[in-house]
């Protein structure tokens, strides 16, 4: 008993030891993440002699937040933040939608080759969106959908292969006790599936909407080769447009680009929880 004390003693102190270089190395990789971000909020507020000054001014002095205003003053800022919202939210709502029923399906179901059609599903993750991009876009030619919200919407409620790994993973992890209790209460598959398993693998929901979200929301290149008109234009692109604009301006582009931020930060903030949750529970059974 004594040795197993002693033994216990060190362990702990070791631990201790340990603990201050972690935190060290976890403090090092957030400082990594956040100066980048906080150099981009004080150049947002620079004036454009102080932004181009050599050597470089670190805190703007005085801060203009008027900057920001300029950006909704001086283009339709607000315009490219209402397509990306609504090509967003209902990308969120496609993509969460079918991922999960086709989860469902190849987590619960007995289909006929239904390995065979996942492992096909993942491959197309290996291919490159470049290799993609111009057969989709003749496809959308020759379906009038060039230069409207469609090619940038429709993809996501066909499924994706990620939100089917992940729905698959979560609903193979719900117990079938579930199941078969619902089942003897008269229940049929798509009760099942919509009043069972579906509460059950919210945070695994939420995760996929987030991923979504900010998939979608910041998307370049496909608006960028399938939408012209500027009144269509998502705020990626009415960002980089701004460039063109703003000539002798760059602090007012910084502060378009924050603003187009924004949203994802706010969405991320409020489900992290399910997030770090769905994220744990994808790989809990295979």
């Amino acid at each position: 008993m004594p040795e197993t004390g002693q033994r216990g003693r060190v362990r702990r102190r070791q631990d201790r030891r340990g603990h201050p270089a972690a935190y060290l190395f976890v403090g090092l990789g957030a400082a990594i993440m956040v100066v980048p971000f906080v150099a981009s909020v004080a150049n947002s507020l620079k004036s454009f002699a102080q932004y181009v000054a050599v050597p470089p001014i670190w805190i703007p002095d005085p801060p203009e937040w008027s900057n920001y205003t300029q950006v909704w003053e001086r283009a339709p800022f607000g315009l490219y933040a209402w397509n990306s919202l609504l090509i967003a939210s209902l990308s969120v709502v496609g993509n969460v939608v079918t991922s999960a029923m086709v989860g469902h399906a190849l987590a619960r179901m007995k289909l006929p080759g239904k390995d065979v059609l996942l492992a096909a599903a993942l491959g197309t993750l290996m291919l490159p969106t470049v290799v993609t991009i111009i057969p989709n876009f003749i496809l959308y030619k020759h379906l009038g959908w060039l230069d409207t919200m469609l090619p940038l919407v429709v993809p996501y409620w066909l499924a994706t292969p990620f939100g089917i790994f992940l729905m698959r993973q979560t609903f193979l992890a719900i117990p079938r006790d579930f199941e078969e209790a619902a089942a003897l209460d008269g229940a049929n598959p798509w009760q099942v599936f919509w009043r069972v398993h579906m509460p059950l693998a919210k945070p695994a929901l939420a995760t996929l909407g987030v991923f979504t979200f900010m998939a979608s929301w910041g998307a370049v290149l496909e608006p960028t080769i399938y939408l012209t008109s500027p009144e269509n234009y998502t705020l990626p692109i009415g960002v980089m447009s701004l460039q063109g604009q703003f000539m002798g301006n760059d602090q007012l582009v910084t502060a378009a680009a924050l603003m187009s931020l924004l949203p994802m930060l706010l969405l991320f903030l409020l489900a992290q929880r399910y997030f770090v949750r769905g994220a744990m529970a994808s790989g809990l059974k295979g």
